[in-house]
């Protein structure tokens, strides 16, 4: 009986886990899109139509009038989706694109910090 608390506890604590990742995982998204130019409009307006919002959390694309249309929703979240053009698009690439390579230099001067930092304790 124990196992089996313990067991569902921890299924409780990943999965809280895994909604938190996910919610931040939007918000860095979304902040994104909306530097990008991305437009926010809110899930229950009438002028979504054609916005796909059955592929939460993942920016999709579609042929809209002749013209490539980017749709992010989060259902869940803000309630709303971001939709954009061509040119968004890549501005949202070239902005993600910086976020990495930001996290990447940020990651090897913590590591470089570590290393040294301990160096001291040797």
């Amino acid at each position: 009986m124990v196992s089996v608390v313990g067991l569902a506890i921890s299924a409780i604590g990943c999965l809280t886990g895994c909604a938190t990742i996910r919610v931040a995982q939007a918000r860095s998204t979304e902040a994104l899109l909306a530097a990008a130019g991305f437009e926010k409009q809110r899930i229950d307006a009438a002028d979504i139509e054609g916005v796909d919002v059955t592929a939460p959390y993942r920016l999709v694309s579609r042929s809209r009038n002749g013209a490539l249309q980017y749709s992010y929703a989060d259902p869940e979240g803000c309630r709303c989706v971001y939709i954009g053009g061509a040119k968004e698009y890549a501005q949202y690439r070239r902005l993600a694109a910086e976020r990495r390579l930001d996290e990447e230099r940020w990651r090897a001067a913590e590591d470089v910090w570590d290393r040294d930092s301990w160096g001291l304790w040797d």
